[in-house]
């Protein structure tokens, strides 16, 4: 990575992804990320158990058969690490345009997989950087995505005698600008085809027995849904939120987004428009889960017309919600950079 010796520097960071659409590849990342205690809780003899299983199971059978997935949706690169990228490219031209002679440099970086977080912020600290602001591309907050960043920018300051100034965004699933550039999007597709009969906000899920114990995300999912219908218009006959990639035998958050899809044509609803606002950038979740497995459980169903609505990726309205966080986020830093250019 090429670094410049400045004072502050943004870091977007997403889930993660594989270096290939490989097994092996595959098997490198699920085990970084099945790992994570974040992600599958448990201790003691339950977190000797998951090992087994994790090791003994999952890591020998699944990564052939997500592989081929990756490798359907791959176009030389992942689509999330392109988007990524892109996203960082047009919110540094986008922070240079608004903060002229004194803007932060922007740097991507992943949870899990590369570029990963940690080898990112020692190469900061390296490049004489004392000020980062971390944001997380994840609009609700989870202990299972959110959490974890916290937990690698706690480890890495724990190795500093120098410690970093360090901010990490905790999420933005109400802010206006967000449900405005959620909106927006719909609205293209709508200019573009008329509505169909049902909005459908598709949530990644988690278990339920996180949100039992008090992960706040099923509640920000629902109001970002609601906040959104409120923007377009809507009532609720004509949206709802759903939970989708539910993982092993526990129950997850519900209602879930391939059964509320399985039963609407039952119902009469044979057009549906599908949206994922949790997802900052398309990747396996929506473009392969959402845009082709759930298509074929509606279609297969009775459905006659569905569209999946893109991620926000790198839309305009998208770049503008995340140079005005960063704005909002880290304006005092670059106020007193201001005042020392000046």
């Amino acid at each position: 990575m090429s670094l410049k010796a400045q004072k502050t520097a943004v870091v977007l960071v997403n889930l993660g992804t594989p270096d290939q659409p490989t097994p092996e590849a595959v098997r490198r990342y699920l085990k970084e990320f099945l790992w994570d205690r974040r992600v599958i809780e448990g201790r003691g003899p339950r977190r000797w158990l998951w090992w087994l299983v994790l090791n003994g199971i999952i890591l020998r059978l699944r990564p052939r058969k997500v592989a081929k997935l990756y490798a359907s949706i791959w176009d030389q690169d992942s689509p999330m690490r392109k988007i990524l990228n892109q996203q960082v490219a047009d919110l540094q031209l986008a922070l240079q345009q608004r903060f002229p002679g004194h803007s932060p440099d922007v740097f991507a970086a992943m949870t899990y997989g590369q570029p990963g977080l940690d080898h990112c912020l020692k190469e900061l600290h390296r490049a004489g950087y004392r000020r980062v602001l971390v944001m997380p591309l994840y609009p609700q907050y989870s202990a299972t995505s959110t959490a974890p960043i916290y937990d690698k920018v706690a480890r890495f300051q724990q190795e500093q005698r120098e410690v970093l100034d360090i901010r990490v965004l905790r999420d933005y699933h109400d802010h206006p600008l967000y449900i405005e550039a959620l909106a927006e999007s719909v609205q293209r597709a709508w200019q573009a085809d008329s509505p169909g009969q049902k909005l459908l906000l598709s949530f990644h899920g988690i278990p339920k027995a996180y949100a039992d114990k008090g992960d706040p995300y099923p509640q920000q999912c629902l109001h970002t849904a609601d906040l959104l219908a409120a923007k377009l218009g809507l009532n609720s006959d004509q949206y709802q939120a759903t939970f989708q990639s539910r993982f092993g035998p526990a129950e997850w958050v519900k209602p879930y987004t391939d059964e509320t899809l399985a039963g609407y044509p039952g119902t009469g609803v044979k057009s549906v428009d599908v949206i994922s606002p949790a997802f900052s950038a398309d990747c396996l979740e929506t473009l392969e889960e959402i845009a082709v497995e759930n298509r074929d459980v509606f279609m297969e169903k009775g459905g006659e017309q569905y569209r999946y609505i893109p991620a926000l990726n790198a839309d305009p309205a998208h770049i503008r919600l995340l140079a005005h966080l960063v704005e909002e986020q880290a304006g005092h830093w670059l106020k007193s950079e201001e005042l020392d250019h000046g």
